[in-house]
């Protein structure tokens, strides 16, 4: 029997730092069409979802996404948790892949790996995040759906609801944790200086650098190699990881 993996990105437009940015564009294609022309690629993925939020603003998004060929659907602006649940409860797939839309050269290949490496092992959940050793803005997490259903049947902290994972995370034997096995996917350098996600202005020069140079077909490693080769970390590479998340977290203390 044929396994089910559904690949939800989130997106919105209501960003405090970079209002706007998914649909910022570069040679006349916004971030968003270039995130969901990469991932299209995958092989892995039976179907892509973009979530987004009932927000009216956000309704573009939807539109858009439909517009390109893919399904989308709105929930929650605040419980992701809640919005990523609700957009395949009906589904009710195997596996569920979590990437988000402000990640616009996500490598299809990676993602393959990823789902492939978590599936091989048969694990609750598996990620290349538990070690941050991959680029920011490669972020990749793959969970069965029944992990999904639990955390979102028991999470109940701000920031497990708002970035959708923590939960899973946090209880999972990586972390010390026996509700969920988990597995890291390893990178064989540490790159975590390297920032191909777009939070700032300073984020969007570099992708729009990237672009223009190599055009948006390439791999996370060729990526990552002419930022190191021409040294562009200069341009955001001092700009904290996972801010949002480290922002949540303060909210529940």
């Amino acid at each position: 029997m044929e396994i089910k993996t559904i690949l939800i990105t989130q997106a919105r437009l209501g960003s405090t730092r970079l209002p706007g940015k998914v649909l910022k564009e570069i040679n006349g294609e916004s971030l968003l069409q270039i995130h969901l022309d990469r991932l299209k690629k995958s092989s892995k993925v039976s179907k892509i979802i973009v979530a987004t939020t009932i927000v009216d603003a956000d309704a573009i998004i939807y539109n858009k996404a439909r517009e390109w060929g893919y399904e989308s659907f709105r929930g929650s602006e605040s419980d992701v948790l809640d919005r990523f649940y609700q957009s395949v409860k009906i589904d009710k797939p195997d596996w569920i892949v979590r990437v988000t839309s402000d990640c616009p050269l996500i490598d299809p290949n990676l993602v393959d790996k990823v789902i492939s490496f978590v599936q091989e092992n048969d694990k609750d959940y598996g990620s290349n995040i538990l070690i941050e050793n991959f680029p920011d803005g490669q972020d990749i997490e793959v969970f069965k759906f029944s992990a999904l259903e639990k955390a979102w049947k028991e999470a109940k902290l701000l920031s497990e609801r708002e970035h959708v994972t923590p939960y899973i995370r946090n209880n999972s034997d990586f972390n010390g944790g026996h509700l969920f096995s988990s597995i890291n996917y390893a990178c064989n350098s540490d790159f975590s200086n390297i920032r191909m996600t777009v939070d700032e202005k300073r984020d969007f020069d570099l992708i729009e650098i990237l672009v223009k140079e190599l055009g948006t077909d390439k791999s996370w490693s060729e990526y990552t190699n002419y930022i190191i080769e021409n040294d562009l970390t200069r341009i955001n590479g001092e700009i904290i990881r996972n801010e949002g998340l480290l922002k949540s977290l303060k909210k529940d203390i």
